[in-house]
């Protein structure tokens, strides 16, 4: 204002009138100035709002790693060392101690701390479908002062049983076709000798023309086409155990089937006293599978269990069927005998394997080659009190 004033008393003087105009733009030159300065030290209101951005990016993240880790598809726990506590991390890991699943779960647990310094480990463990083996691995976590452990633990019981069975229907395909291909043609001139040998007989003069040496001969060429058959039926009782046809699945109620496979033995069961209870849980449950594969496997189960009990008094075998946590359907096929020894129980379902005298071995193989056929599992489950138990869960 004072500028202005003095421009205008002084409007004859160029001199004073160009002073004062560099006087006026240095003033705003330096106002200008004072403010960016002034701008630079204050906050912005932008710097709140990129922090907020960045915390609401990085909780995002979070959600987004622990939603992976609990949907991940192997059980996942957190061991911290010092005070060998252990804790579930992701929902496989949850349902793997809760009730239904792994039988001991303070066994299992301690199992997984005492693993010890190795990074892969399989182990073994009892749960309610039997028992499970699984491939343990683990990393060592150090955070701050704190010592931890990632353990990850994967079921792999049905993929090493589906392996094994596979192994086995190719050995019994390749044996078969083997030794099938030498008795074949062994029993049918064996019979021809016998045959000639016996025309032959007829046709002699006299006894002594039929000498001790041809006797000898016969003997032994009878004992050769019975021995030839007795091979060729028991490699056929094998060749069974490659050859299930596909399934070919239908709803069916349950307690229909089971009424079936009840009047197919109701004749045994009378005749030795024993009881055979068969019970479904809801009477309405259906289930979509191939009825006679089924069938065969029950009555498979339930002969095992008839021989088993021979010379048992009060003699009682249970069949239950009924839905378990995730829509499964469970089968439990159980007797009041002396159960299967530890020592046996990881050979049962192996073919060719038996402790019977006149057993073939092929009974226990077939029933896991028709329930896997089915998409289902089988196990053994040793019960708290005498007896035998064998679950199917479809």
């Amino acid at each position: 204002m004072g500028l202005t004033a003095l421009v205008t008393t002084h409007l004859n003087s160029p001199r004073i009138i160009v002073i004062s105009s560099l006087l006026v733009f240095l003033f705003f030159a330096l106002v200008i100035q004072t403010l960016l300065r002034l701008e630079a030290q204050s906050p912005t209101k932008e710097a709140p709002i990129k922090s907020h951005v960045d915390e609401q990016l990085q909780l995002a993240y979070i959600a987004s790693v622990e939603s992976r880790l609990e949907y991940a598809p192997t059980a996942l726990f957190l061991i911290t060392t010092k005070e060998n506590l252990i804790s579930p991390l992701n929902n496989y890991a949850r349902r793997l101690l809760a009730p239904g699943s792994v039988s001991d779960s303070i066994a299992f647990s301690n199992t997984l701390i005492d693993i010890g310094e190795q990074q892969r480990k399989m182990i073994s463990f009892d749960t309610e479908k039997g028992q499970e083996r699984a491939l343990v691995a683990f990393s060592n976590l150090h955070i701050g002062k704190t010592q931890e452990r990632i353990v990850a633990v994967l079921p792999i019981e049905s993929e090493l049983e589906t392996v094994a069975f596979k192994a086995w229907q190719q050995l019994v395909h390749v044996l078969t076709h083997e030794i099938m291909n030498s008795l074949t043609p062994v029993a049918s001139l064996s019979r021809t000798a016998v045959d000639l040998l016996n025309e032959w007989k007829i046709v002699a003069k006299s006894e002594d023309d039929y000498s001790e040496v041809i006797s000898n001969l016969f003997i032994a060429l009878d004992a050769i086409s019975r021995r030839s058959d007795n091979l060729i039926h028991f490699v056929s009782n094998y060749r069974s155990l490659t050859n299930v046809p596909a399934p070919i699945k239908v709803s069916i109620q349950l307690i229909k089937l089971f009424a079936r496979v009840s009047a197919l033995i109701k004749s045994t069961s009378d005749e030795n006293n024993r009881t055979i209870d068969f019970n479904v849980e809801p009477a309405t449950l259906e289930v979509m599978i191939d009825a006679g594969q089924l069938e065969q496997a029950l009555l498979n189960l339930i002969k095992n269990a008839e021989e088993a009990t021979d010379n048992s008094s009060n003699t009682l075998i249970l069949i239950n069927a009924r839905l378990t946590r995730g829509g499964r359907l469970r089968i439990e096929v159980a007797d009041n005998g002396p159960g299967i020894s530890d020592n046996l129980i990881e050979h049962i379902f192996t073919p060719f394997f038996t402790t019977k005298l006149k057993g073939n071995g092929i009974g226990l193989a077939m029933v896991r080659q028709l329930v896997h056929n089915n998409g289902g599992t089988v196990r053994y489950v040793r019960k708290t009190n005498s007896g035998a138990k064998f679950v199917m869960v479809f």
